[in-house]
């Protein structure tokens, strides 16, 4: 679908619809706060499966980031809409599980920025993805203490929302995340 074809849900800060946006306009200038969401894709082992973005990548191309990040669609549920877009970018058939969401802003150069109030989800795969390279140039398995060893020692290579939201994580929400999905 065409970046300036794809509507997006424009919130205010509580995450009540406000109105309706292209994708591209979303993310113009200094963005424009709209819906998102990332899933973070867990092993059984318990390793993450972290997704390398594409390089033609409007924001952070070839950036370090979790499993799968989108936007709902105007009319779309933010769950059903995370069950979409996994599958479209990784080839895996998930169910998802909200865990929290925040409100962020990230500017990247003069490509745009990020303005999102973003769902956080888990989910629980052992199979091997199959990428769209429209959208991710590789995958790997990594182990929550690898995630943050690497983090702290080349934070330049992780998407901004990544950090934000692996750090709140490990921080906040672990136990719930174990607790979650077995591990």
């Amino acid at each position: 679908m065409d970046e300036r074809s794809e509507e997006l849900i424009l919130v205010d800060r509580r995450d009540a619809v406000v109105g309706y946006a292209d994708k591209g306009a979303c993310h113009d200038g200094a963005g424009v706060l709209h819906r998102a969401f990332s899933v973070f894709v867990f092993h059984s082992t318990g390793q993450l499966l972290m997704q390398r973005r594409a390089d033609a990548k409007r924001l952070w191309p070839g950036f370090w980031s979790n499993s799968c990040c989108s936007h709902p669609r105007r009319g779309e549920n933010t769950l059903a809409a995370a069950r979409r877009r996994v599958p479209e970018e990784l080839g895996l058939s998930v169910e998802v599980t909200f865990l929290y969401k925040f409100e962020y802003r990230a500017h990247y150069s003069e490509a745009g920025s990020e303005n999102e109030l973003c769902w956080v989800l888990l989910a629980r795969s052992d199979d091997a993805p199959s990428l769209d390279p429209r959208e991710v140039a590789e995958w790997k398995l990594m182990s929550p203490g690898e995630i943050d060893e690497q983090v702290a020692s080349n934070p330049q290579h992780y998407a901004p929302w990544f950090k934000m939201e692996w750090a709140a994580m490990r921080d906040r929400h672990w136990v719930t995340v174990e607790q979650l999905l077995e591990l």
